[in-house]
């Protein structure tokens, strides 16, 4: 694990029409990945977004 995973654990995901997933950011809390991840939903688009917590296994679901 590096010192950017220690300190920006929570990733913003978007998923579009065709199910292919992408890292939209890292962030430091959990509060901050969710109000990105609200004002890019909020736009409208069919893309679907959301909130993940990198685990020491991988990453865990945090909706």
């Amino acid at each position: 694990m590096n010192d950017s995973t220690i300190t920006l654990p929570w990733l913003v995901i978007r998923q579009d029409d065709n199910g292919n997933r992408y890292r939209v950011g890292r962030y430091a809390t959990r509060a901050e990945a969710q109000k990105i991840a609200d004002s890019l939903d909020s736009r409208g688009h069919k893309q679907l977004y959301w909130v993940e917590r990198i685990g020491q296994g991988g990453t865990e679901t945090a909706n």
